[in-house]
């Protein structure tokens, strides 16, 4: 049976995607594990990659060495509905300091992982399967209005 994780927004509408443990096994058995408990993060707009809204894995889930889980299923031109995972190490995006435990949503076509040091690969490891249309309306949104909390967890 195929594992699932519910994506939903506070006051909003709720997704269901489909983990890809056949493409990303290490990465969808580690996030797995890190979203046993749902949790509630900001999620805001990105800015260069197009639809996508991300967020940032919270303290509490970072339960793994995030350099120990491998690239898989590697993408610089997402599908509409894909969720990625990509660990950003301190200094590592131009100098920028911190770390960032980052989970996207790709709502939309036209989206690339794209960042300001160039082309910027991911591992896909999830599509949303049900309620992708209600879920791009309102993560469009926050391009517009800004950050929406947004819960991610198990479908069990």
């Amino acid at each position: 049976m195929t594992r699932q994780f519910f994506l939903e927004y506070e006051n909003g509408p709720r997704a269901i995607a489909d983990l890809h443990d056949h493409l990303a096994p290490v990465t969808c058995e580690t996030l797995w594990n890190a979203l046993a408990k749902p949790q509630t993060m900001d999620a805001m707009h990105a800015i260069y990659a197009g639809p996508e809204v991300m967020v940032g894995l919270p303290e509490e889930a970072q339960n793994f060495d995030p350099e120990a889980v491998p690239a898989e299923n590697q993408q610089v031109i997402p599908g509409t509905g894909d969720l990625m995972w990509y660990y950003q190490r301190p200094y590592q995006m131009g100098g920028l300091p911190f770390e960032f435990w980052e989970i996207g949503v790709f709502y939309a076509p036209g989206a690339r992982t794209l960042g300001p040091l160039g082309w910027t690969p991911v591992s896909i490891f999830a599509t949303i399967s049900e309620g992708l249309k209600e879920f791009a309306e309102a993560s469009y949104q926050i391009r517009l209005t800004g950050i929406k909390k947004l819960t991610i967890g198990r479908v069990e």
